[in-house]
């Protein structure tokens, strides 16, 4: 058992095979440590998100280090079927690195029973185990940039279906029609840990296939004379969020939330909401509604400028951090910033919007939570004043955004695959600067240097957790730092991440400006003490 660092409230349990990370996830299930508040299952490893004011790492690597690790998992009674056409694009490539023929490959696949060990990547995405050790082949050298929902595929010894379309490297041997993940589905997710899964083939089964119908969702509509406010511009869609959506790994979802939790938390504090209150996080401002009640708004994060027109056409200026009366016909424009990239809007009594998953943050890696918000978008007002407390005209920024072109200093904790690199790597990743470019995004900041990452080898990193902040590095040794909407788990290695005091900071910057990765230690496995 190895215990490695992954940020300051975050650690990463090594164990020798998933036997053993199933029986210390089941265990820690059963006789929980006080601290610990999540725990993410993957190939060979237990990432552990804790509370170091409850727990030191020190001292949770003693006690899980004491855990009893060889009880077998019994399987579960609950056994799903899975239609498949044997018809994807990497079957022959699988047949030929296996030296088996398609039909036996097939044979092979349809024969085999599976278990979900545990989920990630994307919800509803299980990794299956189980199936015939033949059948274990590579990631693909190249990943494809899309794979279609539904997708069958293998990656080692794994099996999965791609539950949505998104980019991965896994060889595609066939497609099913059945819907992996629907938020409308108690649980959304088809797979669950534990679960025994087979495959069938629908063209040789002689099986019937029945799909349930899609549920259809209501679709939403506020009242005209309802408080509300009419979006009229929203150059990018705007999304709600809040402090995040916990307790979900089990089904593949990540926590998602507030980029900049300091600059949500006080725009709440402006209009006197109770914390939590979902607001909207507004990217490079732009973003213009009509008010057609009274009301009291708060802008807090990058300084955007603050217009209100009234129905007269009289302007009026206000600055960020200030509560802002609106009456009725007012319209908001909120201008671009100078610095900074995200601005948070709250209004007092709240936004009447229905929590997905027991949150309202958006996540827009996994689609999980309310619909981004566009122009023509009408948002209906709660009112609720359960809770209200005056508002605040104090409020200060807690730090001065970064602007296109500043140096951002960010302090890193180093883990839990510093010694994937070589020691060049790693002063790399720490001497040299590093360019934000344009395609980074809520699930992740991506960098370009000059030299990039240098490994020690080529292997491949069996899938494991990933915490926001971690720095993952691609083929290409160019990092990626990820954000509140990065995957649940990766299978690149992560060099190190971002102090959970940065975060915020990190949140904030914008295209063209560069990091700096600042180590706040050297990196080593944490010793087990009490």
């Amino acid at each position: 058992m190895r215990f490695l660092p992954v940020s300051l409230t975050t650690i990463l349990v090594e164990l020798a095979d998933l036997d053993e990370t199933l029986a210390l996830f089941a265990s820690l299930e059963a006789d929980p440590i006080d601290g610990i508040e999540e725990t993410v299952p993957a190939a060979r490893t237990l990432m552990i998100r804790f509370r170091p004011e409850k727990v030191t790492p020190a001292a949770l690597a003693a006690r899980i280090a004491t855990r009893d690790l060889s009880a077998k998992i019994a399987p579960s009674e609950h056994l799903v079927e899975i239609p498949v056409r044997y018809d994807g694009e990497d079957l022959a490539d699988v047949a030929d690195l296996t030296g088996l023929s398609v039909a036996e490959v097939i044979r092979r696949h349809t024969e085999s029973e599976f278990t979900v060990a545990f989920c990630g990547f994307a919800p509803g995405f299980g990794y299956l185990v189980g199936g015939d050790p033949a059948l274990q082949v590579p990631r693909r050298k190249s990943p494809r940039t899309r794979i279609p929902a539904g997708s069958v595929a293998l990656a080692g010894a794994f099996s999965g279906v791609y539950p949505q379309a998104s980019p991965g490297g896994w060889q595609i041997i066939g497609t099913t029609p059945v819907k992996m993940w629907d938020i409308d589905r108690d649980p959304g997710a088809l797979f669950q840990p534990g679960y025994r899964v087979r495959f069938f083939d629908m063209d040789t089964s002689g099986r019937t296939v029945s799909l349930p119908e899609p549920a259809i969702r209501p679709e939403r509509t506020v009242a005209a004379e309802a408080p509300q406010f009419k979006v009229l511009a929203a150059p990018m869609p705007a999304v709600f969020q809040d402090l995040g959506r916990f307790g979900q790994t089990g089904q593949g979802v990540s926590a998602s939330g507030a980029l900049d939790r300091g600059a949500f938390n006080a725009a709440n504090r402006i209009v006197g909401n109770p914390a939590n209150t979902p607001g909207l996080e507004l990217t490079l401002g732009g973003f213009s509604f009509e008010s057609n009640s009274r009301a009291v708004i708060g802008l807090a994060g990058a300084p955007c400028p603050v217009t209100v027109r009234d129905a007269a056409g009289r302007d009026q200026h206000f600055p960020a951090y200030r509560p802002v009366a609106l009456e009725p016909g007012d319209v908001v424009t909120i201008g671009q910033p100078k610095k900074g990239m995200r601005a948070y809007l709250a209004v007092r009594g709240g936004f009447d919007i229905a929590p997905v998953l027991g949150s309202a943050a958006t996540d827009t890696l996994a689609i999980v939570g309310p619909e981004p918000v566009a122009a023509g978008a009408v948002l209906a007002l709660k009112g609720d004043d359960k809770g209200l407390a005056s508002v605040s005209a104090n409020e200060i920024a807690a730090f001065d955004p970064p602007s296109a072109g500043d140096v951002v200093t960010l302090d890193v904790v180093l883990g839990p695959r510093t010694d994937w690199f070589t020691q060049k790597g790693i002063e790399t990743l720490t001497s040299q600067l590093w360019q934000v470019t344009p395609q980074s995004s809520r699930v992740g900041i991506r960098l370009a240097g000059e030299v990039p990452l240098e490994r020690r080898d080529s292997a491949e990193l069996p899938s494991e957790g990933t915490a926001t902040g971690a720095i993952q590095v691609p083929h290409s040794g160019q990092p990626v730092l990820f954000l509140a909407d990065h995957p649940l788990t990766g299978g690149y290695p992560v060099i190190g991440a971002v102090a959970e005091y940065h975060l915020d900071l990190a949140g904030q910057i914008p295209i063209n400006a560069k990091i700096r990765f600042r180590p706040i230690g050297s990196f080593a496995d944490i010793a087990a003490t009490r």
